[in-house]
């Protein structure tokens, strides 16, 4: 079938992105889906920092691409072996797929998938499928979803069913940046009762870290980052105290548990120097591969403190999207204040540039 989708066509180009259109909207041809997969037409999709990497050349794919890796939709059809699945089903994509047989799966979220991360690297769906082709020539899936398009075909471990009453809006944000950073809350945390959470970077995972701790009921919770406006939203949404990086190492403000969500290593140095003793410190941002940070081996002895990583959110996709979508069901999680722009397709580029200066918290393309 014909779809029109936003394609990577180059990596690295300079910016504005606006005026060097590294992302071109044109139509492809989608192939149908093939045992275990399903075709979805796509009903809105989050612009995420994983994104903007690939755009940057921070994470380095295979181009062409078909970009978009947080999205929500409707069943249209389902292959050969899909029996759980209805057509006109609403589903969340959840950008590492698990085949549930491989060592990483057994941890119970704590690792990737490794069929999946080897699929997501290679620029193809989990069984080895690829289904984009433009002009005779093939294009390459993004992290096993590709939803910057009007239809996608994705593996059956990619999505998650949920009900009627949750708006594509916050079903596609439930996927990447509410999974990651809430998930991480929940998963690599899990906060006791009057812990302190402290949030540095406030794009959309770390905005829906802060929620998640204000939803689980944690000690204080504090946000960090350098815009303003960032910082006021956080204390509408439940922060108690906000400050900029600079602020919190004059004042040497702490606390138990630190989550690093901006993928920066001067985020991962205010994050783990703001870890108390006793504490942890978890990194979800992703950065540069060749970035570099400085700690102290010695704080992590002398005081008893552990740094871990957790990649999306430590989670089982299946088991952690249908409790944030109860919670956002109940009034806990407002998930929906994550979103702070609603666009077309047409403007993804200056979206990235949007995502790149730091003033969005999540862009959401409407279809």
């Amino acid at each position: 079938m014909r779809i029109t989708g936003a394609v990577l066509e180059e990596i690295g180009r300079p910016r504005p992105y606006a005026s060097t259109t590294p992302i071109s909207v044109t139509e492809l041809e989608l192939g149908g889906p093939g045992p275990t997969e399903v075709l979805v037409r796509i009903e809105a999709a989050g612009v995420c920092h994983s994104d903007l990497s690939v755009v940057d050349g921070h994470r380095v794919r295979p181009v062409p691409m078909l970009l978009g890796h947080e999205a929500a939709g409707r069943v249209e059809a389902v292959g050969d072996g899909v029996t759980d699945l209805a057509v006109g089903q609403r589903v969340v994509m959840a950008f590492l797929p698990r085949c549930g047989e491989c060592a990483g799966c057994a941890t119970d979220g704590r690792l990737p998938c490794e069929p999946g991360s080897a699929a997501n690297n290679e620029g193809r769906l989990l069984h080895g499928s690829r289904h984009l082709v433009r002009d005779g020539e093939p294009v390459h899936h993004h992290l096993g979803v590709s939803g910057f398009a009007t239809h996608a075909v994705v593996d059956r471990a990619s999505v998650v069913p949920v009900d009627d009453d949750v708006p594509p809006e916050v079903a596609a944000v439930l996927g990447c940046a509410v999974l990651t950073g809430g998930g991480a809350l929940l998963n690599a945390v899990a906060p006791a009762p009057g812990e302190s959470v402290m949030v540095v970077g406030l794009g959309g995972v770390g905005v829906a870290a802060l929620l998640t701790a204000v939803a689980v009921g944690a000690g204080e919770v504090i946000a960090v980052d350098t815009l303003d406006a960032k910082l006021a939203l956080a204390l509408e949404l439940g922060a108690d105290r906000a400050y900029t990086p600079a602020q919190v190492a004059e004042q040497g403000i702490t606390a138990t548990h630190v989550l690093e969500c901006a993928g920066h290593p001067r985020a991962f140095e205010t994050a783990f120097a703001a870890t108390a003793p006793g504490g942890r410190t978890v990194t979800v941002g992703l950065p540069d591969p060749a970035a570099r940070a400085e700690i102290s081996p010695l704080t992590l002895t002398a005081q008893a403190r552990t740094v871990i990583g957790s990649y999306l959110g430590s989670a089982v996709p299946a088991r952690d999207i249908p409790r944030f979508a109860q919670w956002w069901r109940d009034g806990r999680l407002p998930v929906e204040r994550l979103i702070s722009r609603r666009i077309g397709l047409d403007q993804i580029n200056d979206a990235m540039d949007e995502l790149a200066d730091g003033r969005a918290v999540r862009q959401v393309i409407v279809f």
